[in-house]
């Protein structure tokens, strides 16, 4: 299994997503920000260290939100993933996507979100988290 986290990032009503580079699996395909963890790190200490890397921004790690474990038929095992709440300390900067997009909540069934993020996107959606 693949532990993962990954971040819901609010600000002024709008929520950041990130669009994975053409060139890696999944390619095109929207996600919320974060990526593996590290086998001695605890879910919020890889989460601030993945936004650091990817947003080039330190955090502030809030609650767990939601787990979600999947399988994707491309992958041989599967994913848990931990999406945490997160508050940036400055603007995000896009080091290792495609794009980034502060995206309204209603405008989220617009992207192309990834199988293991639509649950949440939804959630999300509808206000429950």
């Amino acid at each position: 299994m693949i532990r993962v986290v990954a971040g819901i990032i609010e600000q002024d009503g709008r929520v950041l997503i990130c669009q994975r580079q053409a060139c890696r699996i999944f390619g095109g395909k929207w996600e919320f920000p974060g990526g593996k963890m590290r086998p001695s790190e605890t879910p919020r200490e890889a989460l601030e260290r993945e936004l650091r890397e990817e947003l080039g921004a330190a955090t502030k790690i809030g609650d767990l939100l939601q787990i979600v474990r999947h399988r994707y038929a491309e992958m041989s095992t599967s994913v848990h993933i931990s999406f945490l709440s997160a508050v940036l300390e400055g603007a995000p900067r896009n080091l290792s996507f495609q794009r980034i997009v502060w995206a309204r909540r209603a405008e989220l069934p617009r992207y192309d979100f990834l199988a293991a993020d639509r649950g949440v996107t939804s959630r999300l959606v509808r206000g429950e988290i």
